[in-house]
């Protein structure tokens, strides 16, 4: 996927409501405690839950993606409102020992593999960079959402389409719709679940469990129904694993 065109309007994309009551509460609800902890955040765009581990206690933080642009953005960010975060352009998927992490995150990262082979590329690259016991959370396009659903999450700012049956490596497009009527799209790929849970264990994790997504608790009360659609047939879902402590 090309993000260098679209990083503008992907980081735009960071300010719809979802993001903030779901996808970000859903992440640091699974991170857990983050004071003290070392965290490498893969496919980290311009930064935006880069900059929030690390807000959340977080000792040091390193964003990486594949994307230069996207890279820019995060590294303007810094320099404008300095949080102490570093970032570094390469591909996830390629990524050799960089340091020793307790904790990767990895938000619609995976998603971007094809094949149960490419998935496995990505994994490998994370558990390296992994202390023994350190652990690996994201969240993904969620690979047991039916397509009949897919047009319903317009009111959350964003659609699904299908590309053809979902067959192993086949597309989904998340086309997210802009103010001004315009829109722009990102192709995932789909995977079954299966292939997920035999590709962490592949890779040496173990654990790995689907989670939420959660809504923010603090949601008001004359919100939560809004959210109905979304949670009761999720377009992304979380996940956790961690690397044997020995």
């Amino acid at each position: 996927m090309e993000y260098d065109p679209i990083a503008s309007d992907y980081r735009a994309s960071k300010q719809l409501a979802f993001r903030h009551r779901i996808e970000q509460y859903s992440l640091l609800t699974l991170c857990g405690h983050l004071e003290g902890q070392r965290v490498l955040d893969l496919a980290c765009g311009e930064g935006w839950h880069t900059r929030a581990l690390r807000q959340h206690g977080a000792r040091r933080v390193i964003g990486v993606d594949i994307s230069p642009e996207m890279i820019s953005l995060a590294r303007a960010s810094e320099a404008d409102n300095p949080v102490g975060c570093q970032y570094f352009v390469h591909d996830a998927a390629t990524l050799g020992p960089i340091g020793t992490f307790d904790l990767a995150v990895g938000m619609y990262l995976l998603n971007y593999a094809s094949t149960a082979t490419q998935l496995g590329d990505f994994l490998r690259a994370i558990h390296i960079n992994l202390r023994a016991g350190g652990r690996f959370v994201g969240m993904n396009n969620n690979p047991t959402n039916a397509p009949e659903h897919f047009a319903s999450y317009a009111r959350y700012g964003f659609t699904k389409e299908a590309v053809g049956p979902l067959d192993e490596g086949s597309i989904v497009r998340y086309r997210f719709h802009k103010d001004d009527g315009a829109s722009f799209s990102v192709d995932n790929f789909h995977l079954a679940p299966q292939t997920y849970e035999e590709a962490f264990a592949r890779a040496g994790f173990v654990d790995f469990a689907w989670h939420g997504p959660f809504l923010d608790p603090h949601t008001p009360a004359a919100e939560t129904a809004h959210w109905d659609v979304f949670m009761t047939h999720p377009p992304v879902i979380a996940f956790s694993a961690r690397k044997p402590a020995d």
